[in-house]
């Protein structure tokens, strides 16, 4: 656990650095949001922002409201870890599931140094695990440990049952991390909703293998959650192309959703520098914040 803990110190120093020394921003912001929650409404006053006035309050015909704020004094930061089956594709050691957690052990760091409240929640297709959001390094500590010692009890995937137990959780505005390879369907109205109620950040998983299939002929491949096996022709023309062209197609369609609805969007894939990566999302984040 020192090695791993000491590794995962080492890459969000890194990410602190390189923020902080860009043109971009601060790094605190990254994990901030805007800094405001909303407090109340009152009437408007000339030379008032008219971005802040209260439509639905106003419609009433009372006279024109805007809305007020207050400073946020503890940013709540939330880990959800997708830890189905389909996360185990991959060599050992460097499979989807070793990705996804050692960036989520990273961000938890980030977060907690910069003094967030952050909490973990785990799923398959059922609650693996919820940690309540704390504050401190032995808070950040127990979750890297709950979330590196997990034992499923489930191997399947339901994004959908996944988001619907974050929203049923998480009451107050948060930042969101999501972390999963997003390998289902019928989940988008859900993650719309997450957006719409958080500040959400999604990132993807994948392994080469999922689209760099090689052709071995007629090979038998096992379903990693239903635990079935089929024989399947890997010679046959097109069938590299076709998986490869299915997991573009999905990540497309994410990225789509994503776009429409201000989730920040990382790809990740395994073996490959996620540190860079990382940067890069953040100074984007950094960036928008600034603008906001």
């Amino acid at each position: 656990m020192q090695e791993l803990l000491k590794k995962l110190r080492k890459y969000e120093v890194k990410i602190r650095k390189a923020v902080n020394s860009s043109k971009q921003g601060d790094f605190k912001s990254v994990f901030k949001g805007t800094g405001l929650e909303f407090d109340d409404v009152r009437q408007y006053q000339y030379g008032d922002d008219i971005r802040t006035i209260d439509w639905n309050v106003t419609a009433k015909g009372q006279g024109t409201y805007i809305k007020t704020f207050k400073e946020e004094r503890d940013q709540s930061v939330f880990f959800l870890v997708d830890v189905s089956a389909s996360q185990t594709i991959g060599k050992p050691t460097n499979q989807k599931i070793d990705l996804a957690k050692e960036v989520t052990g990273v961000l938890i760091l980030a977060a907690s140094n910069l003094g967030s409240q952050v909490g973990l929640l785990c799923y398959s297709d059922q609650r693996e695990k919820f940690i309540r959001a704390g504050k401190g390094k032995s808070n950040a500590y127990k979750l890297i440990d709950e979330l590196y010692s997990l034992q499923t009890t489930s191997k399947n995937t339901s994004l959908k049952g996944f988001i619907a137990e974050a929203l049923g959780r998480i009451k107050r505005k948060s930042i969101i991390v999501l972390v999963s390879d997003f390998l289902d369907d019928a989940y988008e109205d859900e993650l719309k909703a997450l957006a719409r109620k958080h500040d959400l950040i999604a990132i993807q998983v994948y392994d080469t293998t999922e689209s760099d299939m090689p052709s071995l002929g007629i090979v038998p491949v096992r379903d990693v959650e239903s635990g079935k096996s089929r024989w399947i022709n890997t010679s046959f023309f097109g069938f590299g192309k076709k998986a490869a062209k299915q997991l573009a197609e999905r990540s497309a369609a994410l990225e789509t959703i994503c776009k429409k609805q201000q989730i920040d969007y990382l790809q990740l894939k395994t073996g490959q520098d996620y540190v860079s990566e990382l940067i890069t999302l953040f100074k984007r984040r950094n960036k928008t914040w600034k603008r906001g």
